[in-house]
């Protein structure tokens, strides 16, 4: 019996020792980082150990992206911001559980029955659950290996709903990443590298990963002091032009708006606010990742610079600094603003988005993410618009001076939504009021023809933009009363007629704003599309080898000619945009702005009549000169997404080039909502054209046209297929208004009986044919409207940013 006890003594005499062993003694011979939470890398066994030391208090976690896929299609970026969360850790018996409250929901008022009500009226969140390695007084030491290497930023949910394959993380062939993983006193980091297995690797993914079945990322993690209660949250005005924070607040007073918004701004304090100009408390910095070349690294420092204007005329001196990265500083320590340059393998988006506290809208890191391909792109455009290369090599200084340029426009514009600040698309005719608009290069015609890109974007803050940061950022003096203040700033950005108009009615489907677009430039964008038709004409008509550089191949022209040939597409959806238009301000009650107004009939008409310009066939009839230069593309030189495809492959196809062209125009004017519009505004009155009217003058135009022969006969059938397609779509849109859906059905029949007639009577064989396939069309579609199949447009090269669109949520904003 004594032996079986000896026995029993000395198997349990380890645990009782390791029970009893303390965190320094549990964590002896590791590394520690000390800082806002201690923890040690143990080496052995590959393991981050954390010790918690602060129950039931709230701080910030935020996930990212320290290394990327390089994709734009799959949206997987370097140093992309993910999730921002409130958390804080409660210990439950053995387990510590990282909490996540609810600050969608909340009591304001102090009552802590009131604060409890609406806390248990809504879920909360546990973010991870840890195990209790050593607990010792206040403090625990947990194992947070488990936690830092799950796939917090959602990898491998991006690749499946992307159709790139299904991946999970490999434990075995990920590991914590040293390099990344430091500590100070306000904020812990941490970083893994992570590699994701699986199988079904779609072509985005299997163009940037070596190996397709393994694609190994870096994510980063931050735990972040909450920030004091220093800061004042200014309540967010629609007019203001500022992004906000919300939430609903149930103890608010019966009759009173539920739900509070605060304006998402940096924290910014004079050091005197009764003087007029002042130095700031503690300046905003923002730092360009070191690894931006030069002369890019230059333009960004510049363009991001400019905003020191505006706070300048919001009463700071030096308040808005930029400066480079220290070599030993980490883009996603969140003490630093940071610009990022981002490689991918195609072009796209860029990003301003923040760190965001969502308990007050203050921004505590602004991260910026600037794709590197796009200063190419701009300057293939000015290839394309120059025909540069005179004698093959020494390119137009011209070229590169206007894409740094553009690049000096997309830092600012960029650095101005992690300032708070959305879109501003009424810019243009407010001779250009913001860098927080979509910039379309200005070229001018000389007198010989050829084109000038001088002065093609602006090259400093406007005067909205400066006016927004005064009302986001103004320092009051004390006894102001700050909602007054507030108000006569915005009444006064009015009083100086420059207007705002952000994203949803800009979008060229479903804006209906005259004077707020993308990419486009000109108070006037009627008289402004056909500029460009002329630009888009002399830059076609001057187009041949000049436009590439004496080493390439001749193929390659055809890239050069893409962005030359569909130059009209963002005017286009700017002008049609009047068509159905209502201009409108973002007006309060007993404010000093306009109410809705309908665009004048006449001044829509005049529209109508520019857009038909982009139906023609003269003007989309690729000059044969062009065809008679650009061969097939050779081996080794596929064609890409940024190249047209047609019926004539692998040769280049005109035919299929005029079609597209036609079929971006046809789409937005026959757009259902601007129908609606349409009908709605002839109802009310008739003075303003209604839907028939619009259907009259595109058929007359287009389909009903006199026949044409020969190479502009085919261009004409071309941009009549894409017209009638449109139509039909139109008819058959099960969203489309009643009077739209019937009116329409009712036109198709109308033209039913012309096609017949001209098909009847057609001579041109080719004429001939062309009446009775649209003939076919109308009659399948009038037999079983729910079955239509309609042929497809030829494929569409990607436009803006001038790609795809990519999504935006509150803190993360698309840009160009």
């Amino acid at each position: 019996m004594k032996k079986y006890c000896f026995l029993f003594f000395t198997l349990l005499f380890p645990l009782i020792v390791s029970a009893q062993d303390t965190i320094e003694e549990r964590t002896e011979g590791m590394q520690k980082y000390e800082g806002f939470f201690n923890f040690w890398w143990d080496q052995d066994t590959g393991k981050i150990w954390l010790e918690i030391d602060k129950f039931e208090e709230e701080f910030i976690y935020v996930n990212s992206l320290a290394a990327g896929v390089g994709s734009n299609d799959i949206g997987l970026d370097r140093s992309q911001l993910g999730d921002t969360r409130i958390v804080f850790f409660r210990k439950t018996g053995p387990k510590i559980l990282m909490i996540q409250p609810n600050y969608g929901y909340r009591a304001s008022s102090g009552v802590e029955l009131e604060q409890k009500s609406v806390n248990e009226a809504f879920a909360s969140s546990v973010i991870f659950g840890f195990e209790a390695e050593i607990a010792e007084d206040d403090r625990v030491l947990v194992d947070a290996t488990d936690f830092l290497m799950q796939d917090a930023h959602g990898v491998a949910s991006r690749l499946r709903d992307n159709n790139q394959g299904n991946y999970s993380v490999d434990r075995s062939r990920s590991a914590i990443h040293l390099p990344g993983t430091f500590n100070f006193p306000k904020n812990s980091e941490f970083e893994t590298m992570l590699t994701f297995t699986g199988s079904g690797a779609g072509r985005w993914l299997r163009s940037v990963t070596p190996t397709p079945g393994a694609v190994t990322v870096r994510q980063h993690h931050s735990f972040v002091e909450l920030p004091d209660d220093g800061y004042e949250p200014r309540e967010f005005d629609p007019r203001s032009g500022f992004f906000a924070i919300s939430y609903q607040d149930y103890s608010t007073p019966i009759g009173e708006r539920l739900t509070k918004r605060y304006a998402v701004r940096h924290r910014l304090e004079k050091k005197n606010p009764d003087a007029e100009v002042s130095e700031a408390v503690e300046p905003i910095v923002f730092y360009l990742d070191n690894g931006t070349p030069e002369p890019v690294r230059t333009a960004l420092l510049e363009g991001g610079a400019w905003w020191n204007q505006a706070f300048e005329a919001a009463g700071y001196r030096d308040a808005f600094q930029i400066r480079m990265l220290p070599d030993d500083a980490h883009p996603l320590d969140i003490r630093y603003n940071v610009i990022n340059w981002v490689h991918r393998s195609t072009r796209g988006w860029s990003y301003g988005s923040s760190v965001v506290d969502p308990r007050t809208g203050e921004i505590i890191k602004g991260n910026v993410l600037l794709g590197s391909l796009r200063v190419r792109q701009d300057y293939m455009i000015a290839e394309g618009l120059l025909a540069p290369y005179e004698e093959g090599r020494d390119p137009d200084p011209q070229m590169l001076e206007m894409a740094l340029n553009r690049i000096r426009q997309l830092s600012a514009h960029e650095i101005g939504h992690t300032l708070g600040i959305t879109h501003n698309f009424a810019s243009s005719v407010n001779n250009l009021a913001s860098v927080m608009d979509y910039p379309h290069p200005r070229a001018t015609v000389q007198p010989d023809g050829s084109l000038s890109l001088e002065n093609a974007y602006g090259n400093a803050i406007g005067e909205w933009d400066k006016r927004a940061v005064i009302w986001g950022y103004q320092d009051f003096p004390e006894g102001t009363n700050e909602e007054e203040a507030l108000n006569q700033i915005i009444e006064g950005t009015a009083d100086m007629d420059l207007l705002f108009i952000s994203d949803e009615a800009a979008r060229p489907q479903s804006g209906l704003h005259p004077d707020a677009h993308l990419w486009e430039y000109g108070d006037d964008a009627v008289s402004q599309l056909n500029l460009i038709m002329d630009i888009r004409s002399s830059a076609l008509n001057r187009f041949g080898e000049r436009n590439i550089r004496q080493d390439r191949m001749m193929a390659e022209l055809e890239d050069v000619l893409v962005p030359v040939y569909l130059y009209h597409r963002y005017q286009t959806e700017a002008t049609v945009k009047l068509i159905g238009g209502v201009d409108y301000t973002y007006q309060k009650r007993g404010d000093n702005q306009h109410g809705p107004r309908i665009v004048d009939g006449g001044r829509q008409l005049q529209a109508l009549d520019a857009l038909l310009r982009t139906l023609d066939p003269d003007e989309l009839a690729l000059p044969e000169s062009i065809l008679d230069i650009i061969p097939p593309r050779p081996m080794g030189l596929s064609a890409t997404r940024e190249n047209f495809r047609g019926y004539t492959s692998p040769a280049l196809d005109p035919v299929a080039m005029a079609e597209t062209a036609a079929e971006l125009t046809a789409s937005l004017i026959f757009n259902p909502n601007r129908a609606a519009r349409l009908a709605l505004q002839s109802a009310r009155n008739p003075d303003y054209p209604g839907l028939e009217t619009v259907l009259h003058r595109v058929t007359d135009s287009t389909i009903l046209s006199d026949p044409a022969s020969g190479y502009s006969g085919t261009i004409q059938r071309a941009i009549d297929t894409a017209v009638l397609r449109n139509l039909i779509r139109l008819a058959a849109n099960d969203r489309s208004a009643p009077d739209v859906a019937s009116g329409t059905h009712l036109f198709l029949d109308e033209l039913r009986e012309s096609l017949a007639s001209r098909a009847e009577n057609a001579a041109d064989t080719a004429w001939k044919g062309h009446y009775m396939m649209e003939l076919q069309m109308i009659e399948r579609f009038q037999s079983d409207p729910g079955s239509i199949s309609i042929p497809p447009a030829p494929y569409t090269p990607p436009g803006s940013p001038i790609g795809s669109v990519q999504p935006d949520n509150l803190h993360l904003h698309c840009s160009f």
